[in-house]
């Protein structure tokens, strides 16, 4: 007996960055058919080149979205509805995918719908897991995002921090190459840490202090460009010593202790700050999304040290960027209404949807 997929079926695409993916899912959230082409290129680099990404999805979005639609075994006239990520992101990458998906929705006659990246990785663990549902504390952390929000009900978000410098995901990528490490750089320092000696090296905690009180402007904020100064700091004092004189240099070991001091730095903080929350929104639920989620570490001391309460996050390749979380948050945007218009367009700096500023004082319910 031949499956039935139940209506409406979205279709979900994602080019922010450098993953071409494409994904299909139904009126349940059932995932029919999902590809994430990741882009090899910029290993060359270390990083990232915008105009490389773009060129990337150009020359491969029909082919992912084809292939997606395959394994779903619907054609493209069987799509209801399209999703596409709009922002925030690199801007030539995100028009490739904006781009496509209103001429192809333009030309079935549906409706396409613009998607906030960071609101998508919200939404991914509950692709697999019914009940990452808010309210929740959500850490969301990814290369060009760290943010702090509390959510009382999908599309209701309240800030409580984010970085004040760089990433998290960001500061992973640095430290990986000034070490000679692989991109992307936060597999890379998290293998060659599990090797490292967590007493050798001890870093300071950015921005995280026992005196710091609610209401304090960094108390739930993060920072992680001295990190990535102090880390420095140490690897050249390290190779110095060593008669190396560049960290690249260094043999595995001493890196491997020198990347074990910066995620447990990195980690600590990410937590410590997190549980935060958790204490004074009196919310012990927790949701971890974007790129640095799929982190063991962080998954692991989220859980070790979380006061009783469940921590959400998805797989690995849900935790990246994908299309078929893009699909789900476009669902959620379709059933109330929010269709994108003919002459909406990509924006690097979308606002994040339904998110209050509100003063921390007024937004912390206490108990």
């Amino acid at each position: 007996m031949s499956y039935e997929p139940r209506r409406p079926l979205i279709l979900g695409l994602e080019t922010s960055c450098d993953e071409t993916s494409a994904a299909v899912i139904d009126g349940n959230h059932e995932i029919l058919g999902h590809v994430i082409l990741s882009q090899d290129v910029h290993e060359v680099y270390g990083g990232v080149v915008p105009e490389l990404a773009a060129r990337a999805h150009l020359q491969k979005v029909d082919a992912v979205v084809a292939e997606a639609l395959a394994r779903a075994g619907v054609g493209l006239q069987a799509i209801d509805v399209f999703g596409v990520t709009a922002g925030p992101g690199l801007i030539g990458a995100l028009l490739v995918g904006v781009c496509w998906t209103k001429a192809v929705a333009y030309g079935r006659g549906r409706p396409w719908v613009p998607v906030h990246h960071m609101e998508a990785h919200l939404f991914a663990p509950s692709l697999e897991d019914p009940e990452a549902e808010p309210p929740f504390v959500s850490l969301l952390v990814s290369g060009g995002h760290t943010l702090l929000l509390h959510a009382e009900t999908w599309g209701e978000y309240t800030l409580l921090g984010r970085t004040r410098d760089d990433a998290a995901g960001e500061a992973f990528d640095k430290v990986a190459k000034l070490l000679g490490l692989p991109y992307p750089g936060g597999p890379a320092v998290e293998t060659i840490a599990r090797e490292g000696d967590p007493g050798r090296h001890r870093l300071t905690r950015p921005m995280l202090r026992g005196n710091q009180r609610p209401g304090d402007a960094d108390f739930y904020d993060f920072s992680f460009s001295g990190l990535k100064t102090a880390v420095g700091n140490l690897a050249r004092r390290v190779a110095l010593d060593m008669g190396t004189g560049d960290p690249a240099d260094l043999p595995d070991s001493e890196k491997a202790h020198i990347a074990r001091a910066f995620q447990d730095a990195a980690i600590d903080v990410l937590v410590s700050k997190t549980l935060r929350a958790v204490e004074e929104t009196g919310c012990d639920r927790v949701v971890l999304g974007g790129g640095v989620s799929a982190n063991g570490v962080l998954r692991s001391e989220m859980e070790r040290r979380s006061p009783g309460g469940r921590v959400f996050w998805a797989s690995p390749r849900l935790s990246l960027d994908n299309g078929a979380m893009v699909a789900r948050a476009a669902r959620f945007r379709f059933d109330r209404g929010e269709v994108g218009a003919l002459d909406g367009s990509a924006s690097a700096g979308l606002a994040f949807p339904g998110l209050s500023t509100a003063s921390r004082e007024a937004a912390i319910p206490r108990t």
